[in-house]
């Protein structure tokens, strides 16, 4: 079974991914900001990270730095999750480590191709 992260602030967001994720056959942990989720991906990396962009004590971007720069094994996928729309912010992320991008509100179909272009789904 494929391991997803989903790393976001909001508990009403990491609900709903999870609700999806589940029902595509991921086993799913939860992380409520980077630091957590970093902590995590050290302990065991997942398949594959859903990662919201504004978060408290350390943001998807600070995040997604330190795991491309840590020793974390298998280096997960990484789908940006989040309101930030703008090209600069999507650029951004992508040159930053990023595999795909989704805006916020999202469903089931729009995940499911993400995690199908990235090559976990």
């Amino acid at each position: 079974m494929k391991t997803c992260l989903v790393v976001d602030d909001s508990k009403v967001i990491r609900k709903v991914a999870r609700h999806i994720l589940e029902a595509l056959n991921f086993e799913v942990s939860e992380a409520g900001d980077g630091r957590e989720a970093l902590e995590a991906c050290l302990a065991a990396a997942p398949d594959v990270i859903l990662l919201d962009w504004n978060m408290p004590v350390m943001s998807g971007m600070d995040f997604l730095r330190a795991l491309r720069d840590s020793p974390v094994a298998g280096k997960p996928k990484v789908v940006f999750c989040t309101t930030e729309n703008g090209m600069a912010h999507i650029r951004a992320a992508i040159d930053a480590g990023a595999d795909e991008y989704v805006m916020k509100p999202f469903d089931r179909e729009t995940l499911e191709s993400k995690l199908q272009i990235v090559g976990v789904a």
